[in-house]
This record gives structure tokens, C-alpha cells and sequence, in this order.
């Protein structure tokens, strides 16, 4: 109902976001010295879009931001005091000074946060949505972000994917028609970004973005589809920013085109649209002014008296689970076993987490085909075993969406080189959101893929990229090697609280083991040692584990080897593998991949930091060739480290 103090509300909250934006490019200073420094992207001029869209809204429905946010943290109810003490970096803000301007969370109004990568956020709000519906909790998803996202692949891949499932979201592009300083004339093939929306079977439209109401109406009609389950909708609102891009950029612009769109003011058109319908006064007006700036002020002394976070906080992103229970270490005959795979032990314990946890459910390509989840789809249906397009990007974006609102989704990578396509949504989006948000985004979600070589595929199909992943903070890192390992690592990942990379070898699949039954775990961030020994330590990952036993059982008994499979990369039990290193005084660290950057040169680093003094000789690392993977099956074998090569490197040691 247009009712005279809604009306009234839309205009305060407008004013809100301008005084706001206003005050901050006053505090802002490029450098240290600023009380508001870094990357810094004013609203002034969009107000009417955050405004008209966010009153179409339930405090329960989600918004996911860009990195022009603040005026959709504002419109959706955010408290203007925790926003400015998170710009000045103060304890106080909403993500406790760990995001600042471009990652404005509050999960409390349902803003899923900022993002500071162009069309990041896109497949997050797909990922709420899809949890909304997967949960039926009548929420809808509202996805912000500019012209310059509607030509990342995934808008392209997330507007595919919510056609195709119905899902409840709304995608709104704010069309100020700059992408930074590119004109949309030079990036846009169509007039329209909305005329996009029928290549998905969805509808599209273009609405006055100056215009609070026009926005609101066509937000109303957008959201109340999605309720009624009737699938998304891409809205372009042509608006305009009056500011540059962003604090510290200046691209001139013409100035007859700044004149044209000053002229149309979303604010001056709605004070003046309230005047002529005699819904306000201007003494009305003037007091609404002074009320809102002196509720600014509040805010600017409130974040400057705030104090900074101590230097002690400083942290991971997320703590390591603590919930873990350890299979106890009784002898394995002492209890039932069975002989299983490899592949059906991870088949086991996805099956068991889903059967155990309602919100646990499987997302990616063709899961109904392949080994490890097999049965799956046929025993727990289409809602649980989720089958997508070829859309990596969208894969991971949708889990992570899905996390951070409730569920615990294990997402699906086919080979592990295929993870290069989705490697913002891993890397930007999935590691850091937990830090971003200040712990109110919690990624409870596991990533499987199938890595190594060995069975002639060739270079994109072949590689081990785990270190890549070692070296992005916020994420956890595994290689189980055993079929029991793979089970109760898998389990303790889906259950824990950190976002967790499950890297799983292809030739460890057909592999079988005699395994308990019953219940069990294995913790993340404890080594195991698989063979004890005096005289070398090796330390193998993955698949190299093997050729590491059957190379110290050559060795014996002239040799002692020693072999230690960390089974988790990160965490890492570095103390295990120092503990055997002052017992041996040698070691070699055995992987597939490449050598250069790899995880063995972490491993000697951190070793000979801590225990120098009780190695007899340098330690080494032994792995793949520094070369893209060639597919000729000699080549390939001479790529990747055979036991003869343990062999030889172990004696040339001792």
C-alpha cells in the first residue's frame, strides 16, 4: 500500500544513503593517515534503486551486494553506525574491521555480503535462493551488481542454472552505463541488459532507475513470482553514479551528460513528487534532513571513538573444527571389517552424512554416472543429488550461497583441472568469506574433485594442483590415500565448520581395504604413519603413499624407511613429521605434482626452521617434471615420480 509514511520512509532512507556517502568521501584519504582509506565505490545518484528494490523485501529475504554496497546495506535496514566503523576498520563494524568497504555483511537482515570481484557475488544469491527453495522457507534472493557483471560468465552461468531450477532470486543490474571508465556503447552487444533474459526463458525488463517507485514496482512484481515458485527475473535500472568509479580513480565524463542526469535527482524527483501530491511540506522536509544528518553524525563519532582490533585477533579465517572424534586405536581385528574400495568407501560416507543430516546434499555434473556416487540420485532423489550444467563457476557459487543460509552442500569438480574455471568463487569468494564477514558467514561445504595422473589423459586432465590451494588461506586442504581414510575424512569435512578442498587420486579409487563397520571418523590435521623406520624419513601424499611402501619394503631391511602420509595438507601435522625426522635425521618429501612451489618445498621449509640441527644431510623433494603432463605413455611415466626413483634417491641419502 503506497500509504503517505511509507512514502515518507522511502524518501528517508534515501536521504540516508546520500548524507551517509556524503560524510564518507568527507573521512576519506588515500593512504594511511585516512580515517577511511583503500577502495571505496559512493552510491550517490543509485539511491531510488536500493531503496525502491530493498521495500519489496522481507527482513527474512536475502540480498547478496556489490562492491557499490552501501546503499543496499542501508536500504535493507543496516545500522549506519556499525557500517561506518567497518570503513574506518574499527572492532565495532559489522565484519569486526576485516572487510571494509566492499564487504559489508550483516547476516542478521539477510545481506550476504559485498563483493570486491565484478559479477562475483551473481552465484551466491542463486546459492541462497536455491537454499530458500531446498529448505521451503518462502524467502527470495535479490542479486545487485553493475553493467560490467552482465558480461562475466557467471551472470551467464547462474541465470541458466535458476531458470532451469525455478529458483526464488531476483537479479537486479544497475546500469549507470560506465564499467569503471568503459562506456556500456563499447561492452554491451545488446541496447538492453535486459534484453538478455530471453536466451534463459526468463522475463526481462528495464525500468527508470531514478525513479524510488518504478524500481519498487517492478521489484514487487519480481519478487512475488519467485514466492509463488515461478522462477527469476533480471531487472536493468538505468541510473546513473555522480561520483567517479571509486575514490581513488578519475575518469572525466562529459559535462553536459553529468548535467542531464543531475537535472533528474532520484531524490529531487521524489521530494518533489511528495510536494505536488501534498504529502509533505517543506518544513516537514527540513526537519527529515536535519534528523537523518544528525543520525550521521552519531555514526561518524560513534566509529571514531570505536577502537581498532588488536593485533592479537589476527587469525586464520575460521578455527579448525573441534566436534572430530577419532576412531580409537584398537587393532582393526578386533573389530567387524569388510573389504571395500577406495570409491565405495567415499560412496559409504556420503550416503551415511545424508542419511545422518537433512541439510547435507550433493551438487554438480553428471552425478548419476560416476563411481563415487553412484545410487545416490535413485536412493535420495532429485532435491538431494542436484545434477547442473556444465558450470563450474555456478557449481561452487550455488554451495557456497547454500553454506552460508543453512545447508551443508558437498560440491562436485569432475577433474581437478576444471577447478581453474571456478577459481574466484574458490579462491575469493569460498576461502575468504568467513574473514570477510567478520565469522557471521560460516562455509559449511566440502569441494570433491578427482586429481592425479597415470592413466594417459593429457595435460588438462592430469594435474595436481593442490598447492595453489595450500597457499590460499581460509580453506582446508585433503588427500586421504586409504580407503578408511577417504570415509572418515569425508565425514569429519561435511561436518565440520571450514570450507574444506577434498582432493581424491584416480587410481586410488579401485584400491581396496579391509575397513570398520560402524561408525567412525578421522580427524582432520593428524598424520599417520604407515611404516615405522630409523634410518630416513619419507614423507608421501596421496598416491605416492604406495610407491613410498613399496619402495621401503625393498629397501628392508638394509634401509629403515620411515613413511608418513600427512593426510591433510592443511591443516598440516608438521609436529608428526619433525617428531620422525629427529629419529631418522633425513628427509624426502614424495608428491605427483611439479616440484617448483609444491607442497614438499612447504614441508622442508618448515623443517628446517624447526629442527635444523637433527638433520645429517639437506633434505629433498621428489616429484613431477616442471611440465605440462604429455600424453605418450613413456613420456608420461617419465613425468611422474616412480618407485625406482624413490628407490635411488632413498640410497643416494643414506
Amino acid at each position: 500500500m503506497l500509504n503517505r509514511e511509507w512514502m515518507i520512509n522511502l524518501l528517508r532512507a534515501m536521504y540516508k544513503i546520500r548524507y551517509f556517502e556524503e560524510r564518507v568521501e568527507a573521512n576519506y584519504y588515500f593512504g594511511p593517515a585516512g580515517l577511511i582509506t583503500g577502495g571505496v565505490h559512493l552510491y550517490i545518484g543509485q539511491e531510488a534503486v536500493a531503496v525502491g528494490a530493498c521495500a519489496a523485501l522481507k527482513k527474512s529475504d536475502y540480498i547478496v551486494s556489490s562492491h557499490r554496497g552501501h546503499g543496499h546495506c542501508i536500504a535493507k535496514g543496516g545500522d549506519v553506525r556499525r557500517m561506518m566503523a567497518e570503513l574506518m576498520g574499527k572492532e565495532t563494524g559489522y565484519s569486526k574491521g576485516r572487510g571494509g568497504s566492499m564487504h559489508l555483511f550483516n547476516t542478521e537482515i539477510g545481506l550476504l555480503g559485498g563483493n570486491g570481484i565484478v559479477g562475483g557475488g551473481i552465484p551466491i544469491a542463486m546459492g541462497a535462493a536455491f537454499s530458500a527453495k531446498y529448505r521451503e522457507s518462502g524467502q527470495v534472493a535479490v542479486s545487485f551488481f553493475g553493467d560490467g557483471a552482465a558480461n562475466q560468465g557467471t551472470f551467464h552461468e547462474s541465470l541458466n542454472m535458476a531458470s532451469l531450477w525455478k529458483l526464488p532470486v531476483v537479479y537486479i543490474c544497475e546500469n549507470n552505463f560506465y564499467a569503471a571508465s568503459t562506456p556500456t556503447s563499447k561492452a554491451l552487444s545488446l541496447e538492453n541488459v535486459s534484453d538478455r533474459a530471453c536466451a534463459y526463458g526468463i522475463p526481462g525488463l528495464t525500468v527508470d532507475g531514478m525513479d524510488v517507485l518504478k524500481v519498487h514496482e517492478a521489484t514487487s512484481e519480481a519478487v512475488a513470482r519467485a514466492r509463488a515458485g515461478e522462477g527469476p527475473t533480471l531487472i536493468e535500472c538505468r541510473t546513473y553514479r555522480y561520483k567517479d568509479h571509486c575514490m581513488i580513480s578519475h575518469w572525466p565524463r562529459s559535462p553536459d551528460e553529468q548535467e542531464k542526469w543531475r537535472k533528474r535527482d532520484p531524490i529531487l524527483l521524489f521530494e518533489g513528487k511528495l510536494l505536488e501530491d501534498g504529502l509533505i511540506t517543506p518544513s516537514e522536509l527540513e526537519k527529515m534532513r536535519l534528523e537523518v544528518k544528525r543520525e550521521i553524525d552519531e555514526a561518524e563519532t560513534f566509529a571514531k571513538e570505536s577502537p581498532f582490533p588488536s593485533i592479537e585477533s589476527v587469525k586464520e579465517a575460521t578455527p579448525l573444527p573441534q566436534e572430530h572424534k577419532k576412531f580409537e586405536s584398537m587393532a582393526m581385528e578386533e573389530r567387524d571389517t569388510r573389504e571395500v574400495t577406495y570409491a565405495n568407501a567415499l560412496n559409504e560416507a556420503l550416503r551415511e552424512e545424508m542419511e545422518r543430516d537433512e541439510t547435507v546434499f550433493l551438487i554438480g555434473e553428471d552425478l548419476s554416472g560416476l563411481l563415487v556416487t553412484k545410487g545416490l540420485l535413485k536412493k535420495f532423489g532429485n532435491k538431494r543429488v542436484r545434477e547442473t550444467p556444465v558450470s563450474e563457476s555456478a557449481i561452487i557459487g550455488c554451495a557456497l550461497g547454500a553454506a552460508i543460509t543453512g545447508l551443508r552442500p558437498v560440491a562436485e569438480i569432475m577433474y581437478f583441472d576444471f577447478i581453474t574455471t571456478a577459481m574466484d568463487q574458490v579462491a575469493n569468494q569460498v576461502a575468504k568469506i568467513s574473514l570477510m564477514s567478520g565469522g557471521q558467514a560460516r562455509p559449511h561445504m566440502v569441494i570433491r574433485t578427482m586429481g592425479g595422473a597415470g592413466t594417459r589423459e593429457a595435460a588438462h586432465h592430469s594435474q595436481n594442483l593442490e598447492a595453489w590451494f595450500v597457499h590460499t588461506p581460509g580453506l582446508r586442504v585433503v588427500t586421504p590415500s586409504t580407503a578408511y581414510d577417504a570415509k572418515g575424512l569425508l565425514k569429519s569435512s561435511i561436518r565440520g565448520d571450514s570450507p574444506v578442498l577434498f582432493i581424491e587420486h584416480r587410481l586410488l579409487y579401485s584400491i581396496k581395504e579391509r575397513i570398520p563397520k560402524g561408525e567412525f571418523l578421522v580427524p582432520l590435521g593428524e598424520a599417520a604413519v604407515r611404516r615405522e623406520g630409523e634410518d630416513i624419513t619419507i614423507v608421501a601424499t596421496s598416491f605416492m603413499v604406495h610407491k613410498a611402501l613399496k619402495a621401503a619394503e625393498e629397501l628392508s631391511p638394509g634401509i629403515s624407511v620411515e613413511v608418513i602420509d600427512p593426510r591433510t595438507l592443511v591443516p598440516l601435522d608438521i609436529e608428526k613429521i619433525i617428531g620422525s625426522v629427529r629419529k631418522t635425521g633425513r628427509l624426502l618429501v614424495v608428491h605427483e605434482a611439479c616440484t617448483r612451489g609444491g607442497i614438499g618445498a612447504e614441508m622442508v621449509r618448515q623443517v628446517v626452521e624447526k629442527a635444523f640441527d637433527y638433520l645429517d644431510c639437506p633434505p629433498l623433494v621428489l616429484g613431477g617434471a616442471n611440465t605440462p603432463m604429455p600424453y605418450s605413455p613413456p613420456l608420461e611415466d617419465a613425468c611422474l615420480p616412480q618407485q625406482e626413483d624413490i628407490l635411488q634417491m632413498v640410497k643416494d641419502m643414506v
